[in-house]
């Protein structure tokens, strides 16, 4: 008698009809002969793969996408629940029936002349209790060579499978690449992601943002436990001990770079255990744990350099893991090697551009697309840490929340309480950048840097986390930080980078009582002399406007935080409203 896996595969089979089938097993053998066979592919008129220089960046592969597929579609990304307000004004909502008989019309038969991949996987480590088991097939080799280096991959997935029929199915077709035709349908209550007419990453590596987020959201509401879109790191002091983080901030706003930081003071160390998504459990002990469902990192390539993240260019020229890929960067002639805009302080003279042209620098277009993407192996990381494979997750102490904003939110604040960083990060304010389609530098609300990525009404998402702060035996300390102020000449008033250690090294001493706060309108700010500033270059004056909140711009945020929450009725939790009134009364005074 076949199991559920097996009479899914010919489900798949029958409704797609592609001329091969082909199950993997997650070898490197099979790796090495898919980056082969992509390398022999044609798909829009070029070959999938092209391989690179393995002098320069080991086992690296370059793919170059539809130009009109470089980025997730989120005005083409729909929720399916049984009624609209399960999905809540945060999503497109479409009906389960209507979305199913739309895909399917797109859907069947869509393989013809192709193979289809089937992709068994764990995302989490295979031997622990909060890992979730996922099967998506595919007709594109780039998205089953992806999701390898994203996911635990193969035989080892299929044996946890089991006979069980609790799987994420997935189902992937590339189609034509037509933008018309393109749409990603999530349906909650059936663990189920249909993708139709992208190959893009967040389109089409179904395991990553359309599972680990939008559906393990929803299954933590159910479920009592929370998939958020946060790096996790260990943040090693002088004495050796280690204080675990997370950070939440849009996407293309710094997060790998804080993932992979390497502080400025000695005796500082920061573990990487995750750039991008953390599922987060309340241990046995009443302590949040936190986990890193995925295996590898889909980064932003522009702004990554030696001086900017050093550790990610060691991570991208380690072999350990095959294979590393590049998509919709630059290519540098002389060498075959990947580039893109910060990469090196000059142009290289020879290059080909993300859309295969000769590359002209007086056109003013940059060379590699802005959110042109590496896609490397975690294992590949000279930071991971050794706790990255611990089945119960690490406990976390700190929670930060971020976004992209010129002025009004301080370098630094603490929130008082749970509740209050509850509230704080369901106001955050971020200005958009090229990893979402439309517009760039417009101010969005972008709560918990979940708005694009939460599978039900958000409302009910912040009642959920108030309710998991009551859950939580020891709560973490929230914060929330600003990277990007900006001075009346339009200047970065903070470095950033390697000097954002400063302001964990506050956070650490706050966590263990070490470091003074002074209370303010909105938070606690750390007290005159409190940060760290030795050796940095920025003036006391400047240090001040960092760390001071001018209520006039916070009248105009309370504004639009009201605009906001009026979007969800009464779904806002009475407390979150109570917080916001509480704001308001203070920046009035």
């Amino acid at each position: 008698m076949s199991t559920p896996f097996e009479q899914f595969v010919k489900e798949m089979q029958e409704f797609f009809t592609p001329d091969k089938v082909y199950i993997m097993d997650g070898s490197e053998k099979e790796a090495k002969q898919l980056a082969k066979e992509a390398q022999e592919t044609e798909s829009d008129g070029k070959k999938v793969l092209k391989e690179l220089n393995g002098k320069v960046y080991p086992n690296s592969y370059y793919h170059r996408s539809n130009p009109n597929d470089v980025a997730r579609t989120e005005h083409l990304t729909f929720v399916c629940t049984p009624t609209k307000e399960q999905a809540g004004p945060n999503n497109n909502w479409l009906d389960p029936k209507e979305a199913k008989e739309k895909m399917n019309a797109l859907m069947k038969g869509s393989m013809k002349g192709r193979t289809m991949y089937v992709i068994a996987f764990v995302m989490g480590d295979p031997k622990s209790k909060y890992a979730k088991n996922c099967v998506e097939v595919t007709d594109s080799v780039y998205v089953a060579l992806s999701m390898r280096i994203m996911s635990r991959v193969g035989k080892d997935a299929i044996a946890r499978i089991g006979n069980s029929k609790d799987f994420f199915r997935g189902l992937h077709s590339i189609g034509d690449v037509n933008p018309d035709r393109r749409f990603v349908m999530h349906f909650p209550q059936e663990n189920l992601v249909m993708s139709f007419g992208s190959g893009y990453g967040g389109n089409a590596l179904l395991g990553k943002k359309c599972y680990s987020l939008r559906i393990a959201s929803y299954l933590g509401y159910n479920e009592g436990w929370l998939a958020e879109h946060m790096i996790v790191i260990g943040v090693q002091s002088p004495d050796g001990k280690i204080t675990y983080f997370l950070a939440a901030f849009p996407s293309a706003c710094g997060k790998t770079n804080l993932a992979l930081l390497q502080p400025v003071f000695p005796g500082y160390k920061v573990w990487t255990l995750g750039d991008d998504i953390a599922w987060l459990n309340i241990g046995e002990d009443g302590q949040l744990y936190a986990i890193n469902p995925e295996a590898g990192m889909f980064g932003v390539a522009p702004g990554t350099g030696d001086k900017t993240n050093p550790v990610m260019i060691d991570t991208l020229k380690n072999d350990k893991f095959f294979p590393t890929l590049f998509t919709n960067t630059a290519v540098n002639d002389a060498d075959n090697s990947p580039w893109w805009e910060g990469l090196s302080k000059e142009t290289p003279s020879d290059l080909t551009d993300w859309q295969g042209q000769k590359y002209n620098a007086s056109a003013g277009k940059p060379a590699a697309h802005p959110n042109s993407r590496f896609t490397v192996s975690i294992y590949n990381c000279p930071t991971l840490s050794p706790e990255y494979d611990n089945p119960n997750g690490v406990p976390i102490s700190g929670i930060i929340f971020g976004g992209r904003r010129a002025s009004t939110i301080p370098l630094v604040y603490e929130c008082k309480d749970w509740n209050a960083g509850v509230f704080t990060a369901s106001i955050i304010g971020s200005e958009t950048t090229a990893a979402a389609g439309g517009a760039q530098g417009v101010v969005r609300r972008d709560p918990m840097a979940m708005l694009p990525f939460c599978g039900y009404n958000m409302g009910d998402y912040f009642q959920h986390w108030l309710n998991m702060g009551k859950k939580v035996k020891k709560l973490p300390k929230v914060f929330m930080v600003n990277w990007f102020r900006k001075d009346e000449n339009g200047k970065f008033m903070w470095p950033g980078f390697r000097d954002n250690s400063r302001v964990i090294k506050w956070m650490i001493d706050r966590i263990e009582g070490k470091a003074g706060a002074k209370e303010s309108e909105i938070g606690l700010l750390p007290e005159e002399g409190a940060l760290d500033t030795t050796g940095l270059d920025v003036s006391k004056e400047t240090m001040d406007k960092l760390l001071s909140v001018n209520k006039e711009d916070w009248k105009k945020e309370v504004a639009m935080v009201e605009e906001f929450y009026a979007k969800f009725g009464d779904k806002i939790p009475k407390d979150l409203r109570t917080h916001l009134e509480e704001l308001k009364q203070a920046v009035n005074k």
